[in-house]
């Protein structure tokens, strides 16, 4: 998860003030930079050679979908000899169920064949577990922006690959000191991203830094986008202006419909 390069760009670029500028509808527009949510370094839990990657950079990804493989002949061959176990003792424990039940097999020895039962289970979980662990599943729902191996390499405890989660989006925005105390968490903010996606989307304020600048005489606030349909790219500038702070809304929709980037898998 990253708080943001742009936002400490933005702080960097008005160095000596924060200039606001006017907007078609009126009052105080900021400058603001389109990020994302979190960035997640996706890395296996074990070490192994790569056996199949699932996706590409560009790919729209879902929580829990599989993105690679490790090879796993033993680990394979484990949980097949533990469910065959598992099997066998779970019919050799309904063969004598009757025999059981006419006392010609001891409850002793029927408390034995259970209790196997429950071992077996219990391997069969380990194995299945250690298994699973050679899978490689995406963290969250997001866009693969970065995929840093191929089939046959040795993947150790370096991130494989990077996804961005860009529904929501985080819009951060530099302000200058003189709002300070006029922007509350919850308020609501009107987002223009540049072209060419343009529009008018409405967000709510999730962030107001309770520290400031004294270098730029500036102090960073964070305004929370929704973007279910991922039509608005991360990494684009735009200009923000904060609203009545008395309705809480958590809305991506645009109020105005603008041109929105297709996002390719």
């Amino acid at each position: 998860m990253r708080r943001t390069d742009g936002l400490l760009l933005l702080a960097m670029v008005f160095a000596i003030s924060v200039p606001a500028v006017a907007t078609a509808g009126g009052g105080e527009s900021f400058e603001g930079m389109m990020e994302p949510h979190v960035t997640v370094n996706v890395a296996a839990q074990v070490s192994g050679i790569v056996e199949e990657v699932l996706v590409q950079r560009g790919a729209i990804v879902a929580k829990g979908q599989v993105l690679a493989t490790l090879r796993a002949g033993v680990e394979k061959a484990d949980v097949e000899q533990a469910t065959a176990m598992l099997d066998f003792n779970r019919r050799k424990l309904v063969r004598n169920q009757e025999l059981i039940a006419k006392g010609n097999i001891s409850a002793n020895d029927g408390d034995e064949m259970e209790t196997e039962i429950r071992k077996d289970e219990a391997i069969l979980h380990q194995a299945t577990a250690k298994l699973e662990m050679k899978t490689i599943r995406s963290p969250v729902n997001g866009v693969v922006v970065k995929v840093d191996l191929t089939a046959g390499e040795y993947v150790g405890e370096k991130p494989i690959m990077i996804i961005d989660q860009i529904d929501p989006l985080n819009v951060e925005v530099v302000v200058p000191v003189s709002k300070y105390g006029t922007i509350k968490v919850g308020m609501r903010a009107e987002v223009r991203p540049e072209a060419p996606v343009g529009g008018v989307y409405t967000g709510e304020v999730t962030i107001v830094d309770r520290v400031v600048n004294g270098a730029s005489g500036s102090f960073g606030v964070r305004v929370e986008l929704l973007n279910p349909n991922l039509a608005i790219p991360s990494g684009l500038k735009c200009n923000v202006r904060f609203k009545d702070r008395n309705v809480s809304i958590r809305s991506g929709v645009p109020k105005e419909q603008g041109v929105a980037l297709p996002v390719h898998p």
